[in-house]
């Protein structure tokens, strides 16, 4: 089953500098029936002008995810970590037992557009930590790279959560197909372009819920950006 979550019905917050578009609730914007998916709570998509950005501000008990369309985006936090994420690179934060950080735009002439997602911990009170790591770059086993996983490892960042994060781009017709062990769930976020997921068409920044599926095959519309969340 395949339950859509439209673009047009996120939550929408707009305050200056920072546009943002939330498919879950989040901050101000409460609706009982859209807490997140499985272990995911956040999909933030953020764009945040030039010179601007998030003030320090504390975090606990979520593993903090950040993934760069255009621009880039300025990091430092309580950990000492101080580093720029750009397209083609994903960030890990370990918000654990408290952590402070602050997010940027450190171009003067260029909007930043980025995706914050934010997906419940196995446990609470976890060791706070941070990870960044290039995207692999393409190979034969297709145009969706694993960029997030528990344990980790090789390209991608540690999530300490029961989860596997695939991205990736498509060309026009190019498709790209995820198996789902039994039991498994999935999460599809397009960040930008069109696909068809099995029979289902989704635009840029919808997303769907997907239970009691095998396999999943993205075939796109037009040049795609893609990421998949296969859940417990």
């Amino acid at each position: 089953m395949i339950t859509l979550r439209p673009a047009a019905d996120r939550f929408h917050t707009q305050i200056g500098w920072l546009d943002s578009w939330h498919t879950f609730s989040f901050g101000e914007h409460y609706d009982p029936a859209h807490m997140g998916f499985r272990a995911l709570r956040v999909i933030n998509d953020d764009r945040v002008a030039p010179a601007a950005g998030f003030p320090t501000h504390p975090h606990r008990d979520m593993e903090i995810i950040s993934y760069v369309l255009d621009g880039a985006i300025a990091h430092q936090d309580s950990l000492g970590n101080g580093s720029v994420i750009k397209p083609g690179e994903v960030q890990r934060m370990t918000a654990g037992t408290g952590v402070r950080h602050s997010e940027h735009n450190p171009s003067r002439t260029e909007a930043v557009h980025f995706l914050q997602i934010w997906l419940l911990p196995e446990r609470p009170g976890l060791t706070p930590g941070y990870e960044q790591k290039p995207i692999p770059t393409a190979d034969d086993g297709g145009p969706l790279r694993l960029v997030g996983a528990a344990p980790g490892g090789g390209g991608a960042v540690t999530i300490h959560q029961d989860v596997r994060l695939y991205a990736g781009r498509l060309t026009p017709g190019q498709g790209a197909r995820v198996s789902l062990a039994p039991g498994r769930h999935a999460w599809v976020q397009v960040a930008r372009g069109s696909v068809v997921l099995n029979d289902r068409s989704l635009g840029e920044g919808d997303g769907a819920a997907v239970t009691d599926e095998t396999s999943l095959q993205l075939v796109a519309s037009e040049s795609a950006e893609v990421l998949v969340f296969d859940l417990a």
